[in-house]
């Protein structure tokens, strides 16, 4: 199935909220919910992160904060501290570095790690897994689940089903009892409306589906049924991708009271564009296509694209898109409740070649580059822009 390669899955156990719990002890063992303030936000906003202790009360990740409230109003609510979270994953990733050179980021605070190469410097895959979850528990004062399989999908799985601070491993011998009375909702990319057409065929298992014949499952599903056969058989020839090229890099906002004044709009996706393209830079991509997401009073969402001619990594790039985007929305102006920006379609910053790029290009790069060099010494508030766009086109800021 695998021959001798050994993956792990490596997530830590709400990280955030753990984070929180790390820097003031006296949350230990209290619900934390990490997110928006419920109270000074007007229960507005989203959960990022609940402890376990909250989410025994149903709290939950994505959750609108005002049902969270609802849910477990003792909490502690906390704002999110991106940079102390970033802070401590970069330490987590040194960790995972000192094992493998072959760790591919899923998210800041997962990951995937091929450990097959590193039996000859530290010994059995399973006790190096075992060293890393120590060291990141002794170093960092944090606890992760472990997962190790022979491919990616078994061991995320199997670090899911081991939370918390769990650790599970599946051999070659135990993949098919280890998958066989799971629920079909567990095979990778199978999400709720498969899963509906797969139980309305009697698959409620993974068991189950393993034993009928891929190409039943192909006629009935396309190309996902053989991807569905072959997870229920446990193969998953996906390699260990080192700089995992992100699908988009993204920020959104919500109003705390919806609004329909323009320069408000505009003001805010001015900062979300800002707030992007710091991320490109500082992360080493480059964005071929942008997206901008609106939503509405009545929580209805839209969305509008755009590519570029060239890859871009500049916030006015990315502004004067959305804002072309922007006049694209209804007539009628409906009261905006959140917006958002994407950059998808990435490509490596290293791979570009500036001399083929315009002037004016190349000088706004040049220009991004050396304020974020300020902001680095000096802190994210050294440079601000000095006025905001007004209504007009010509009033843009450069």
């Amino acid at each position: 199935m695998s021959g001798n390669r050994r993956v792990a899955h490596i997530d830590m156990d709400a990280f955030y909220a753990a984070v929180e719990q790390l820097d003031h002890p006296e949350l230990r063992g209290q619900p934390v919910v990490v997110g928006a303030d419920p109270r000074g936000g007007h229960g507005r906003g989203v959960v990022s992160t609940a402890s376990y202790e909250a989410r025994f009360f149903g709290v939950h990740s994505a959750m609108p904060i005002s049902q969270a409230y609802r849910l477990c109003p003792h909490a502690v609510y906390l704002p999110v501290r991106t940079t102390r979270y970033q802070e401590i994953s970069e330490r987590i990733f040194a960790i995972f570095r000192r094992y493998t050179d072959l760790v591919e980021a899923v998210s800041i605070d997962e990951a995937f790690l091929n450990l097959s190469g590193s039996t000859r410097l530290f010994g059995a895959v399973e006790a190096i897994a075992h060293r890393i979850k120590q060291d990141i528990v002794q170093e960092e004062g944090l606890t992760a689940s472990v997962g190790v399989a022979p491919n990616k999908f078994l061991a995320k799985l199997a670090s899911d089903l081991s939370k918390p601070d769990g650790f599970l491993v599946v051999t070659d011998a135990e993949v098919e009892s280890f998958l066989r009375d799971l629920p079909v909702r567990r095979l990778w990319g199978v999400g709720q409306h498969t899963t509906r057409q797969l139980e309305a065929l009697g698959l409620r298992s993974i068991g189950q589906v393993a034993q009928w014949p891929q190409w039943h499952l192909t006629i009935r599903f396309g190309k996902l049924g053989s991807h569905i056969w072959r997870l229920a058989h446990g193969i998953d020839d996906r390699p260990v991708v080192p700089h995992h090229t992100p699908k988009s890099i993204s920020a959104e906002t919500t109003f705390g009271v919806d609004t329909d004044d323009v320069e408000i709009w505009r003001r805010t996706l001015l900062a979300l564009a800002e707030k992007v393209a710091r991320r490109l830079r500082a992360e080493g991509w480059m964005t071929t296509r942008v997206t901008l997401k609106f939503r509405d009073a009545d929580f209805v969402t839209l969305t509008r694209s755009r590519s570029f001619n060239q890859p871009t990594a500049v916030a006015i790039d990315l502004y004067r898109a959305v804002d072309d985007l922007l006049q694209t929305l209804p007539a009628r102006r409906p009261r905006a409740r959140l917006f958002g920006i994407a950059a998808s379609a990435l490509v490596p910053m290293a791979h570009q070649q500036l001399s083929l790029f315009t002037d004016a290009t190349r000088k706004r790069l040049q220009l991004a580059r050396a304020e974020d060099v300020i902001r680095a010494r000096f802190g994210s508030q050294a440079i601000t822009r000095a006025s905001l766009l007004r209504p007009s086109q010509a009033d843009r800021p450069v």
